[in-house]
């Protein structure tokens, strides 16, 4: 039975107040609404800066895991300015993101970069949370599923069934993030079953059945029930509903 998940994509927002206040807020919440009777789980991806402190922060809560919006590629060496996949694994940290639409286009991520990527995540013994997604020109021209597979099998597919059961997959499309447009419950189910047909057909039937697959764009309290309703839709990644305590587990409890 696969994980359902909703994480919050914190990007570059926060300052050690703000986001200790934050942090705060969300325990808080939790501890007023109860337990999940869902048993979602809940990953908090906050900046480099402020990952020790929201381990530090959610050590006694079971339903929080701590995870990083990137990395580097390599465990060390001369590369000002950069951080490892290690030094995230030794915060306590569990996740990373890789692949993210703002990498892709802002700083010209590759596929060939992003397996890099992904090997070094799962070789620290990090879970990465592996986004693929359509800009609107690749949706208004129906490729959208060119696209994705495209994403997949450059960047993970080369996996064993092994190390790809420790792959969580985001479906982002692009157009939807941040404009206040959301994919529809439909759009987002027929996507998300494609992405679980693409894994059983490069690997099985078991493995499609057994990984998550998260929709990021423009998920909101208002809408998230419906999207989660959907068979293939296994959570959220939130962007902007994640910096409000109260709207982001609203959505944890969508279930």
């Amino acid at each position: 039975m696969r994980t359902k998940i909703v994480a919050g994509n914190w990007k570059m927002n926060m300052l050690q107040h703000e986001a200790i206040s934050l942090i705060s807020d969300i325990k808080k919440e939790l501890k007023n609404r109860g337990p999940n009777a869902k048993n979602t789980s809940m990953i908090i991806m906050p900046p480099f800066t402020w990952i020790p402190a929201a381990v530090e922060m959610t050590s006694a809560e079971p339903a929080i895991s701590i995870g990083a919006q990137n990395c580097y590629h390599e465990p060390n060496g001369a590369f000002t300015g950069e951080v490892s996949p290690e030094m995230i694994q030794s915060t306590g940290a569990e996740y990373a993101i890789l692949g993210h639409s703002e990498r892709r286009q802002y700083f010209k991520e590759s596929h060939e970069l992003l397996k890099k990527k992904v090997n070094a995540v799962i070789n620290a013994e990090l879970y990465p949370v592996f986004c693929c997604g359509e800009p609107l020109e690749v949706r208004e021209e129906n490729k959208q599923e060119t696209l994705i597979k495209q994403q997949l099998k450059e960047s993970l597919f080369h996996l064993d069934e092994q190390d790809f059961s420790k792959v969580i997959i985001a479906y982002e499309p692009v157009w939807a993030i941040g404009t206040g447009k959301t994919a529809s419950p439909e759009q987002a189910q027929s996507m998300h079953q494609f992405i679980r047909q693409l894994i059983h057909d490069n690997y099985n039937d078991k493995l499609a059945e057994n990984t998550t697959i998260l929709y990021g764009g423009s998920c909101k309290p208002d809408n998230a029930r419906e999207l989660f309703s959907k068979p293939d839709v296994d959570g959220g990644l939130i962007g902007g509903a994640s910096l409000k305590a109260k709207d982001f587990i609203d959505i944890f409890f969508s279930f």
